[in-house]
């Protein structure tokens, strides 16, 4: 069975650094930030540094299928106000950029919030329009939404919302999914279970299709079904337990793509990587 296992690892220093930190935890697919995640602007990527990001991606045999960069936290798709909109869209389609000269094929990102100014479904509109924007000004790369806790004003947190902005979205060959078990818990649906999971994504797969799915997010809770609160714990500490996990890996509808730890205790990765893989 073909599973791609990894983390969130650090590209301080440059981005040619994440497929050191990556493989030095024994992971076989990963997450990083392409700039500070925490400012609007960064320094454009230099070029020495995105030959050896590639270089060592091929050196550690790392696909590039299986690497899912995260866009800045700071920026909101379906912003309800001018100015917040725009600096959004021109900081999102930056990141797209930069997953374009890096070679990665997808960018990962929240959907976005309507901070109570606008209703839900305007806002659904909004982030679709902002993903057309992206995607009409750059090629090969595509945009993953990420399924949110709902934490908030934060929208996605449901697979008909999800579904409405893959909808609206022009070339449906560049819109995907990332699956984050904590958020799926946190937005109200029971995956715990044998039962509950086999519906949960029935459920899924009919409002939004397992072939929109390019990578997951694999995190236990530390808060319960339906709290609407994103607070991720390292595999096994939190609500989740083990069932969860192991239902995921040894399922093959979540193959040859990247699973990514976000998990809160950095030292654990290599572990939790090795304990995952051994569920096989």
């Amino acid at each position: 069975m073909a599973k791609f296992i990894g983390a969130h690892v650090s590209a301080a220093g440059g981005v040619e650094n994440a497929p050191v930190n990556a493989h030095k935890i024994g992971a076989k697919a990963f997450a990083f930030f392409t700039k500070n995640q925490r400012q609007w602007k960064a320094a454009p990527l230099k070029e020495e540094s995105i030959q050896l990001f590639k270089e060592r991606c091929e050196e550690l045999g790392f696909d590039m299928n299986n690497i899912l960069p995260h866009d800045s936290y700071l920026i909101n798709l379906g912003h309800p106000e001018e100015e917040g909109l725009t600096k959004s869209r021109d900081a999102f389609l930056d990141e797209m950029q930069r997953c374009e000269q890096l070679g990665i094929n997808r960018l990962n990102f929240h959907p976005g919030s309507h901070l109570n100014k606008i209703p839900i479904d305007a806002c659904l509109d909004r982030i679709a329009e902002s993903i057309n924007i992206a995607l009409e000004q750059t090629k090969g790369v595509t945009a993953v939404i990420e399924n949110t806790a709902g934490q908030g004003t934060n929208l996605g947190h449901t697979f008909e919302q999800l579904a409405h902005i893959i909808d609206k979205v022009e070339d449906k060959s560049r819109v995907g999914v990332c699956i984050d078990t904590a958020h799926t818990l946190a937005a109200g649906y029971e995956i715990r279970t044998e039962e509950s999971f086999q519906q949960t994504f029935k459920s899924y797969d009919n409002i939004v299709g397992f072939n929109y799915l390019k990578g997951m997010h694999i995190n236990d809770s530390k808060k319960e079904v339906g709290s609407r609160v994103d607070r991720h714990d390292s595999i096994g500490k939190g609500v989740m337990g083990m069932k969860l996990f192991e239902m995921i890996i040894k399922d093959d509808r979540f193959n040859n793509m990247p699973l990514i730890l976000e998990t809160p205790i950095e030292d654990l990765w290599a572990e939790e990587i090795e304990m995952l893989y051994k569920m096989r």
